[in-house]
């Protein structure tokens, strides 16, 4: 037990349980996160396609200015930084 009480940085054998448990969970859900930005940045490419095919931008500003306030008002100051690395991802795909 002293490798995982190691690898979680728990000083007793309880804690390093609740760690190891809660770490599969976060992986478990960085995978799905993971999995949904893939999902989002496909539909991106979707609107992206019917904008520009249609005449239009690659790029519409107001409706990312939507999208930072949205992230933004859900999560603080750092979600303004994440929705801006998620636009990031999601442009010039097609």
């Amino acid at each position: 037990m002293a490798d995982v009480l190691d690898k979680t940085g728990a000083r007793t054998d309880e804690a390093a349980g609740v760690i190891t448990g809660a770490r599969e969970r976060i992986d478990a859900l960085d995978d799905r996160i993971i999995g949904l930005v893939q999902e989002r940045m496909a539909v991106s490419a979707v609107i992206q396609e019917a904008r520009i095919t249609s005449g239009g931008r690659r790029v519409n500003l107001s409706r990312e200015m939507e999208v930072l306030g949205h992230y933004r008002d859900a999560l603080g100051k750092p979600g303004t930084s994440l929705a801006m690395i998620l636009l990031e991802l999601c442009r010039g795909r097609v």
